[in-house]
């Protein structure tokens, strides 16, 4: 009986211990890796998946017009995007001819495209046309764009765009995204595309593109030279002060902020959730308690530290400056679009810019979603695309945006 009672009490004993260590080591667990507090929260539709298509900025910009329908209560829509794909097509394809092969026809795009599209050929909802025709329950567009692509290349050499022409390429968007609706019904109400997109009361005139370059000069509109940028659109530019000056206000004031910019850097983390420009050469710029930490580091072993991404890690200060040198050296590309929604402060008090990407829910602990760095948003931006009335009064009167 004794020893029963003493084997009882040793194992009770060994259980609270166990349960104490795995309390201890979940406690110590929670204090790794990046806290994020939201300040700023924005309505926003569901995350999407664009998959295999190279259509963030369809996807990006279709979130962003969600949002703002949202904020202005017209109520959730899910509105297609391969609606906007499939014209566009059209367009860069005839863009192409014009150029004499040397336009892109490829997927890539802006947030311009979208509204571009969107004014000439209006929008259907996503359950009208979801451009999945080809068998797949995931869009993918590599053959298609395949097919577009050679066909593309045929006219050209032939210098005429024939009746057959065009035929072959709607039979083709036809084959892999299905026949556009000319009417539909949604909701119990009957609608064209145009009346449709008249109905959501959306005035494209109110987004407008800036970028922060100086190959042109600031307060003034140019043209961004990259291969996605294929309708030579001219966005407004403005210092790099300013451009995050207009996300906070625009964020601070209820609009969410269409984004577009490098995601190639090993900063850029999306399945930890997180993007950084992580400083591991001056340690001059460190706080005390930062250099006592990793001031001893090689820069190999903070490099190493920093890309675990288990803290908080000290950033590149980017000005304009350090931000140029990034685009001249070609490490600054117009590789991906994406929606930002709101500004999170980690456990530092470092501003953060939430973001929505279009990969799924899956692929990261935040359902999709990311933190961006205030730094890494100026060195890595390409433009942003807002509404009018989320430009500070200021700097609004300096571009002349009525």
């Amino acid at each position: 009986m004794k020893y029963r009672f003493f084997l009882s009490t040793l194992l009770l004993v060994a259980a609270l211990a166990l349960n104490a260590q795995k309390g201890q080591n979940k406690s110590s667990s929670s204090d790794e890796g990046y806290k994020f507090t939201p300040v700023v929260q924005l309505k926003a539709t569901p995350v999407k998946d664009q998959a295999s298509t190279g259509t963030c900025w369809d996807f990006a910009t279709t979130s962003f017009i969600e949002s703002e329908l949202l904020r202005t209560g017209k109520g959730e829509f899910d509105l297609s995007e391969m609606y906007i794909v499939r014209n566009n097509y059209v367009d860069r394809l005839k863009d192409n001819f014009e150029k004499k092969g040397k336009g892109n026809t490829g997927e890539g795009g802006q947030g311009h495209d979208w509204i571009i599209e969107f004014t000439k050929n209006g929008i259907v909802p996503a359950e009208v046309y979801t451009g999945l025709n080809y068998g797949s329950p995931r869009h993918s567009h590599w053959e298609m764009n395949s097919f577009l692509g050679a066909v593309a290349g045929v006219t050209v050499k032939s210098g005429k765009e024939s009746d057959q022409y065009f035929q072959i390429v709607n039979a083709i968007l036809d084959t892999y995204l299905g026949k556009v609706p000319e009417t539909f019904t949604y909701k119990g109400v009957g609608y064209t595309p145009k009346s449709f997109s008249a109905s959501l009361q959306i005035n494209p005139e109110d987004y407008v593109e800036l970028t922060s370059f100086t190959i042109f000069p600031f307060y003034t509109r140019g043209v961004v030279p990259f291969p996605d940028n294929w309708r030579n659109y001219n966005d407004y530019n403005v210092p790099l002060d300013d451009l995050i000056a207009i996300m906070d206000y625009s964020l601070n004031n209820g609009y969410t902020v269409n984004w577009d910019g490098d995601v190639s850097e090993k900063g850029f983390a999306h399945g930890k959730g997180v993007a950084i420009i992580p400083e591991v050469e001056k340690t001059d710029l460190y706080t005390p308690a930062e250099k006592a930490k990793y001031g001893k580091m090689t820069i190999e072993e903070r490099t190493a530290e920093a890309y675990k991404f288990s803290h908080p890690f000290p950033e590149v200060k980017v000005t304009q400056e350090s931000r140029e040198a990034g685009y001249d050296a070609g490490k600054t590309t117009d590789d991906h679009s994406m929606h930002i929604t709101g500004i999170a402060k980690d456990q530092n008090g470092t501003k953060y810019y939430i973001t929505k990407n279009s990969w799924g829910t899956n692929r990261n602990p935040f359902g999709g979603y990311l933190n961006m760095s205030e730094q890494y948003v100026r060195a890595k931006t390409i433009y942003i695309m807002v509404n009018k009335n989320g430009i500070p009064p200021e700097i609004r009167t300096k571009l002349g945006i009525s």
